[in-house]
């Protein structure tokens, strides 16, 4: 292993400066003549700048701002605090662009310290705690500027940066590519459920009825308060997550009688009335895992389980053709929309008779055990590929490329 010696990362650079400490009036989402683009943390990936999700100032406060901090194309970009926070790219943007305080500015003096060589250092876990090893606050963390100026950076010649660089260019090119397989294999195995699930759903052998003739009734939930602890879980939306219930967040209630008229049977369908626009209907079957009751933005069907069976119900109100149907029936408030009982009761619904929703149960239920059986081997993989980012970055600045 190689020892190299260490300089404070201000002594290796021209500029270590973060970008606005004010935050303009008005935010734009489209680009227009007079507008900028606006960086902040959440644009900041490791390696790269996510502009997906972008906003636009107008001039009068980019140019009040822009003198403070002017980044180049090159440049390393650090976030200092925010959900992203040491995430770490090299500036690829070569318009003008305005910058916010969670993010820092660095430019490197070349003759001593490489822009790629700091970002790749900055990722390696020893560099990571170097550079965000002195965060400061409780719930949002933040890397404070002057612990960025004394964070002690391996100080190799430029050719031995650049020796380095180049490896792991050509490493995590390939590493990218490879994640880039695995994930469009994610993808398609996760697309032949949903295309099978669409295809059932859309053939013409069957009758559709609305789904209230099926039903008896629909009920929304408890809307008592509940606490952290107690005695009977109090299932709400964020329970509800790819059609199965998560138990993992939970509040509880000791009150009897709400525990009493909102107790869960096996096979009740939960259907979420009140959410974004996104998640909205979003819909569970409960299989009888642990006594639950259920909160008020919930919906429990109760079946005519004669002719609707549990799991065909879950099935379709998580299809993309129920999604669909949501769509045209919800009604929206600000960052919010909601699909009450009566709306819900008028979905159409292919209605195959109950032997036959059987048998696409089961045939279903065989495809996504198949799918979570690819999907889990594809996770793996993309897991893998960043345990070995991190190995490689740990080998190079430990000297052991």
């Amino acid at each position: 292993m190689k020892r190299w010696a260490r300089r404070a990362l201000g002594d290796l650079c021209v500029t270590i400066q973060d970008g606005a400490h004010e935050s303009p009036k008005r935010q734009f989402k489209e680009a227009a003549a007079g507008r900028f683009l606006y960086i902040t943390s959440k644009n900041i990936r490791n390696n790269h700048i996510d502009l997906s999700d972008v906003s636009y100032v107008d001039a009068d406060f980019h140019s009040r701002i822009y003198p403070r901090c002017t980044p180049a194309l090159g440049d390393v970009l650090l976030t200092k605090d925010g959900a992203n926070t040491g995430n770490v790219a090299l500036n690829s943007i070569a318009e003008p662009f305005s910058l916010l305080s969670s993010v820092c500015l660095i430019k490197t003096r070349h003759d001593a310290l490489l822009p790629a060589f700091l970002m790749y250092y900055i990722q390696s876990p020893d560099g990571f705690e170097s550079i965000t090893g002195k965060m400061t606050g409780a719930a949002i963390k933040r890397i404070v500027l002057r612990q960025i100026k004394l964070a002690m950076i391996p100080a190799q010649p430029v050719d031995e940066q650049r020796r380095i660089v180049a490896i792991l260019d050509e490493a995590f090119e390939g590493i990218a590519t490879a994640k880039t397989n695995a994930k469009k294999n994610l993808e398609n195995a996760r697309a032949v459920f949903e295309n099978r699930l669409q295809a059932i759903l859309s053939s013409n052998k069957w009758k559709q009825v609305h789904l209230g003739d099926l039903c008896r009734r629909v009920e929304y939930g408890s809307s008592a308060k509940s606490k952290p602890t107690g005695r009977v879980p109090v299932l709400r939306m964020g329970n509800i997550q790819d059609g199965r219930l998560d138990w993992t967040d939970l509040v509880y209630t000791d009150d009897k009688a709400e525990i009493s008229k909102y107790l869960l049977q096996p096979n009740d369908v939960l259907f979420n009335r009140t959410n974004s626009p996104e998640l909205v209907g979003k819909t569970a079957l409960y299989r009888g895992e642990r006594p639950a009751v259920f909160a008020g933005y919930l919906i429990r069907i109760h079946r005519r389980e004669e002719l609707l069976d549990a799991d065909y119900l879950n099935y379709f109100l998580n299809s993309q053709i129920a999604k669909d149907h949501g769509k045209t029936v919800v009604s929206s408030s600000v960052h919010q929309a909601n699909i009450n009982g009566s709306k819900l009761m008028e979905y159409p619904i292919p209605a195959p008779r109950m032997a036959e929703q059987k048998a696409i149960v089961a045939e279903l239920g065989s495809l996504r055990t198949e799918t979570e059986r690819l999907s889990g081997i594809y996770q793996r993989k993309l897991a893998a590929m960043d345990e070995l980012k991190k190995s490689l970055l740990h080998q190079a600045f430990a000297g052991q490329l």
